[in-house]
């Protein structure tokens, strides 16, 4: 027998016995409303897109509008081989977040696969058009049953209103994979990294978010290769707590690329060109 026959034979011997103990003792994956420590309002953020070599790849914009206790997010990444990542989130704040509907669209070549993606909190209808591998599209739709902590379109927002000192927070999430998935983000804080605005030292709070897939599928899928990514992401903590970098894959099985906040850059007057 070759040892990477052996090897595979190993892996799947010891992932039938996991899947076997996952039924004996099922985990617990209850998630938790997050409370609103800070209330969110009117936002106009610019970000930067780009690979971890530095590599620019699109341009965004971060959206908010609040009316009362209601607040709309809208996320968009205009990438410079013309694709775009459209994601707009309503939830509301009193007492705690709790997300109202969520619609994802991505589309154009820097995407594996071109999704409309939508969930409407209230009823549960979580509905996903997307290209098969013919190309020709499919359209998935199911009504699940939505835990009140359902984080689609909000986790910054949920990463702002963590304490830092609290060792792990755990929310529920919609993956698309392409089928609706329910699944728990387990977010732990790393400590804090230094980092500068100008001259000015300051430093930023270091979260993972992990996927928990659960059950028997959530033990088997990182000896498959099918454990999704960590996502890092730093915020900065004070009186208004604020996103400051964030390392992960966009889609499933993505590339990890980073996103920054960024400056506008005005052009040069004509007295500077001329001193040039």
């Amino acid at each position: 027998m070759s040892n990477s026959l052996f090897k595979s034979l190993r892996c799947r011997r010891l992932a039938i016995l996991l899947a076997c103990a996952a039924l004996l003792h099922p985990g617990n994956l209850s998630g938790e409303r997050i409370a609103v420590r800070q209330s969110e309002g009117l936002v106009h953020g610019f970000l930067l897109l780009h690979t971890l070599d530095g590599d620019h790849l699109a341009d965004g914009d971060l959206v908010q509008v609040a009316r009362g206790n209601r607040v709309t997010t809208q996320l968009v990444y205009h990438f410079k081989d013309g694709s775009l990542h459209h994601e707009t989130a309503t939830y509301s704040q009193s007492g705690s977040f709790r997300l109202l509907s969520y619609h994802l669209v991505q589309k154009g070549p820097a995407f594996k696969t071109q999704m409309d993606f939508s969930i409407d909190a209230s009823s549960g209808q979580v509905t996903i058009r997307h290209s098969g591998d013919d190309g020709k599209e499919e359209v998935i739709s199911e009504r699940l049953k939505l835990p009140p902590d359902i984080a689609n379109g909000i986790v910054l927002t949920i990463l702002k209103n963590i304490r830092p000192e609290t060792p792990r927070t755990t929310v529920s999430f919609v993956a698309a994979t392409p089928k609706p998935r329910l699944v728990k983000l387990q977010i732990a804080p790393q400590g804090e990294e230094p980092f500068t605005t100008g001259g000015a030292k300051r430093k930023a709070t270091h979260y993972v978010i992990k996927v928990d897939i659960g059950g028997v599928s959530g033990l088997v899928a990182p000896l498959l290769g099918k454990q999704p990514t960590d996502t890092h992401v730093w915020i900065l903590q004070g009186q208004a707590p604020a996103f400051v970098k964030s390392e992960g894959a966009l889609y499933l099985g993505g590339p990890i690329w980073r996103i920054e906040l960024t400056s506008p850059v005005w052009p040069k007057s004509p007295a500077e060109e001329t001193k040039k």
